[in-house]
């Protein structure tokens, strides 16, 4: 009888508290919205958080809500965009690919190293370390902290200078946040030249310690003729949006660190 009365509770109990939770579902359900997913499966499922938030699931959450934009994932392919803007019932034009580009063409042929590092193998360390290797303080410092957090090996250390494979890249920037010299910056994929220098020393200070880097001598800036290049903190720079490609500053750059920005396997300083 005891046993008997024991098992009557219980399931009393279970039966009490199943009701409970079934009446707490219903009155706290929150409906999902079934183009999260839709969109989640279109996304690349990185969970690199270049797009500024946690994860895939998360950007899937704030497209869905309007809180972005359908292409505001930077790793999506045109074709996926595409597909999330008509999820979404927008037009969605194909969102520029972007890059990692290295802002140094310092390689072991244009400088030299000012000491040798012993230590743990990673940029960041050993600039945490207040050590110079190579004479520009501004230079890559070649120890690979960007090629390991690459998920797609899209970068490789070649001549002491980090490379980007263009054509490999997903433009996620998990390189550019481990960059302990902020070298590498996300930049549109068809551009056609490139500045890889990112010294801001003047001219003279510039040539002591690379022969390949920018001098801010502004030659490119009388001969482009859509003012698309501007001398800033004795640095060339180039804005794209006025850019016609027509390489006359690369001619007469006297340094000729203004260089084809070359898509697919890496080449060294570009």
């Amino acid at each position: 009888m005891e046993i008997l009365i024991a098992t009557l509770v219980v399931t009393a109990l279970g039966l009490v508290v199943g009701v409970a939770l079934v009446l707490t579902e219903k009155k706290f359900h929150v409906e999902v919205d079934e183009r999260v997913s839709r969109v989640r499966d279109l996304l690349p499922g990185n969970n690199c958080g270049a797009c500024g938030y946690a994860g895939c699931d998360a950007m899937a959450a704030v497209i869905v809500s309007r809180d972005a934009p359908v292409y505001a994932c930077p790793v999506c392919s045109n074709d996926a965009v595409a597909a999330i803007g008509k999820i979404m019932g927008v037009e969605a034009g194909p969102a520029d690919k972007r890059v990692a580009f290295v802002r140094c063409a310092g390689t072991c042929e244009k400088t030299t190293v000012r000491a040798a590092y012993v230590g743990v193998n990673d940029c960041r360390a050993a600039a945490m370390a207040g050590l110079m290797i190579g004479e520009c303080s501004y230079g890559c410092i070649g120890l690979g902290s960007c090629a390991k957090v690459c998920t797609v090996n899209a970068i490789k250390i070649r001549q002491g200078v980090a490379s980007v494979d263009t054509e490999v890249c997903i433009g996620c920037a998990l390189c550019n946040k481990a960059c302990p010299n902020g070298l590498i910056k996300m930049t549109p994929a068809k551009k056609r030249y490139a500045v890889p220098c990112h010294n801001e020393d003047k001219g003279a200070q510039v040539k002591k310690v690379c022969s390949a880097g920018c001098i801010g001598c502004g030659a490119c800036v009388k001969v482009c003729e859509t003012g698309a290049i501007s001398v800033e903190n004795n640095r060339a720079r180039i804005d794209y949006a006025k850019c016609t490609a027509c390489g006359k500053c690369a001619e007469k750059c006297p340094t000729k660190i203004i260089r084809p920005f070359h898509h697919g396997a890496a080449v060294k300083g570009a």
